[in-house]
């Protein structure tokens, strides 16, 4: 079949470290929109919708943020896939009926991360992983059709709900991309907690979080399988 074509909705408000990691790790052809500047897709004609991180909280009054929550809903209702990272795994939870609120304190670093049970995105990564993640908010209330499935004591860190999968960690995170939005966090959680963090963001971590990017092919393969049966059903009618 010709290669897949997913939107890549880029919320970050300086979007060139996450267009680069999501570009290098994704096989299909990404065709990018600004969400944080309005531009969406006027349509729903992709292979699979990826939503990226973003600094911003999904329940903030900007004016950004409900038409992009609006647009992955309808991607959803269309049967797309969907992706969701971090901030995007908090769009698609509210997008479907979930809600994410401020959590107590903040989650940085390589973190470890229980998979509570087998599903597609997960096909070879171990029950218990390591991620880098950064976030102050969490999915506190799943949607009412989605499963969990997988979460560590700060919360909830992946769930599904049909052809849609949000992960709270940064599976596509380079070294580069953890120290500079590590370093960034100064103001919010002070130097010595970023000091230890950038401390901890050495090769050999940063190796064991590789793991989790086979969810990336996982994606991707599903997304290929879904499209090639839209495909035979088409040339079968």
């Amino acid at each position: 079949m010709t290669r897949l074509r997913f939107a890549l909705l880029n919320a970050a408000h300086d979007g060139a470290n996450t267009r680069r990691n999501f570009r290098r790790e994704i096989d299909a052809d990404l065709v990018e929109f600004d969400a944080v500047a309005g531009d969406l897709p006027n349509h729903t004609e992709f292979d699979g919708v990826v939503v990226t991180g973003s600094r911003s909280s999904v329940y903030w009054d900007e004016a950004w943020i409900p038409p992009l929550v609006d647009y992955v809903a309808e991607a959803a209702d269309a049967g797309v896939p969907v992706l969701g990272v971090c901030y995007g795994h908090q769009v698609l939870a509210e997008s479907l009926g979930g809600r994410v609120a401020g959590m107590d304190g903040f989650e940085i670093g390589y973190n470890e991360i229980r998979r509570l049970r087998d599903d597609p995105l997960f096909d070879g990564i171990a029950e218990s992983f390591t991620a880098f993640t950064t976030h102050g908010d969490a999915v506190v209330k799943l949607p009412p059709s989605a499963t969990l499935l997988a979460e560590n004591d700060r919360g909830v860190h992946a769930f599904r709900d049909g052809h849609c999968w949000g992960v709270q960690f940064h599976p596509e995170y380079d070294i580069d991309t953890a120290r500079e939005v590590t370093d960034g966090k100064r103001d919010q959680i002070g130097d010595a907690r970023v000091d230890a963090v950038l401390d901890s963001i050495t090769p050999a971590a940063y190796d064991a979080a590789c793991e989790a990017k086979q969810l990336f092919e996982n994606f991707t393969a599903y997304a290929e399988r879904l499209a090639d049966e839209a495909g035979q059903t088409a040339a079968d009618d």
